[in-house]
């Protein structure tokens, strides 16, 4: 018979949940279409810019379940404490991106959607068809089917192309170039780059939301984590995505890169490219049961954004009111912050399908259009969760050391360094 659970590991049982809906959140758009696309068209000169965006981006994405775990609050009352310029600045980036966030990922998991059951159908309205859809499982299940949803939608994909990956080796080309020839690039494979690394692995807002889940999650389970332990599931879910990512590319390097295939615009073509991608990998068998992890992963992206969205804009309008309290794991949240969420999620709906009604000739464009728009976004975000985590409110044991906090300067100086280049070549182009 084993000895009963500590409070340590109680602590980090209850911990796991965000990790995952953070890895649901990025194992999306930047993975399945951006990740394939950097692959497909550079074979593995991108490989090392892959992994720099995982890297400089990495003490953002930590700071956002730390600052939670260590004060008991969301990462919007850090940025409340610093000032609400620091609120102001973040609503702007969130209005800035939201529209166009959600719009992107519901438009690719649409598209999965339509080409699975090989429905001849509007991509739009199957987009708001998918958007009623997430909406009326946070209605009933709240957090708590969050969680399961997207657990089981990232467990059962990474198994799927782990698999698809191992097989598509030998197919690589490890002979080729691991750097890009920047001398021969045009501004459209510098627009690609931003596009690539503005959500690789994801958009640094998910570290808001992460904030947000640490908490959701610490009422569903009754418990607040330690910061030990929102760690240790943050590192599940980081590790994964940059790992998904590289396999990814690693696909479009093997299966597409120097052949005569062009990824498609829209959002059909490119799930019908997708399945296949796969199928050839795994076998002809696959391809159905490929398409169907596919979009279940997207599936789980598009939830988690339109959860992701509204939560942190109702807490940024209660932030904006005044300060927040501690979490109490066994209170349930605020019936004011409830309405406000539901509002903010009525708007993240009209917006994104309109902006779908406009855009649905293109995927590409949609999502070059995102994903830049996070790229350029990012050194501020980051900054400002830097500041949040260095302020009195978090305690001494809850704070990172000073290498840590070194790093996290170098994250913000290194993206804010190559937006300013990039800005630079595309005005002297």
């Amino acid at each position: 018979m084993s000895a009963p659970p500590t409070e340590r590991d109680r602590s980090l049982w209850y911990a796991i949940g965000p990790g995952v809906l953070f890895a649901g959140a990025a194992v999306g758009v930047s993975h399945l279409v951006q990740s394939t696309r950097a692959g497909a068209a550079h074979g593995l000169t991108l490989v090392a810019f892959v992994l720099l965006a995982n890297l400089v981006k990495y003490p953002a994405f930590r700071l956002g379940p730390q600052y939670a775990a260590a004060t008991g609050t969301s990462m919007l009352e850090g940025y409340r404490r610093r000032g609400r310029g620091a609120l102001a600045l973040y609503a702007l980036v969130t209005f800035a991106t939201m529209f166009t966030v959600q719009a992107a990922v519901t438009f690719v998991t649409a598209g999965l959607f339509l080409h699975l059951l090989g429905l001849d159908f509007s991509p739009v309205l199957a987009s708001a068809a998918l958007f009623a859809l997430c909406l009326g499982l946070l209605r009933v299940g709240q957090y708590g089917w969050l969680d399961r949803v997207v657990k089981l939608a990232v467990a059962v994909f990474t198994l799927a192309t782990l698999a698809a990956t191992a097989l598509a080796l030998p197919r690589v080309d490890w002979g080729g170039p691991w750097w890009p020839a920047f001398g021969g690039w045009q501004i459209t494979d510098w627009l690609f780059l931003a596009a690539l690394i503005g959500w690789m692995p994801s958009a640094i807002d998910v570290s808001i939301w992460q904030s947000l889940w640490t908490l959701a999650r610490a009422r569903d389970a009754g418990r607040l984590p330690s910061v030990r332990a929102a760690l240790v599931d943050f590192h599940v879910g980081y590790v994964g995505t940059a790992l998904l990512a590289l396999c990814f590319l690693l696909l479009g390097a093997a299966v597409i890169h120097g052949q005569a295939v062009e990824v498609p615009p829209q959002a059909v073509g490119f799930a019908a490219l997708l399945v296949r991608l796969y199928a050839e990998t795994l076998g002809e068998w696959a391809g159905p049961l490929i398409g169907a992890a596919a979009f279940l992963v997207m599936f789980s992206t598009t939830l988690t954004v339109v959860d992701g969205f509204p939560r942190a804009l109702s807490v940024l309008v209660e932030r904006a009111r005044g300060p927040e309290t501690p979490v109490d794991p066994d209170a349930p949240a605020p019936a004011r912050l409830e309405r406000e969420y539901w509002a903010a999620a009525g708007l993240l709906a009209i917006g994104s399908l309109a902006i779908l009604a406009f855009a649905v000739g293109s995927l590409k464009a949609l999502v070059d259009f995102a994903t830049t728009a996070s790229f350029l976004t990012a050194p501020v975000l980051a900054w400002l969760n830097h500041r949040a985590i260095t302020g009195e409110e978090v305690p001494a044991e809850g704070r990172p050391g000073a290498a840590f906090l070194a790093a996290s300067w170098g994250g913000i100086v290194a993206q804010a360094a190559i937006a300013s280049y990039w800005v630079w070549l595309l005005m002297e182009g």
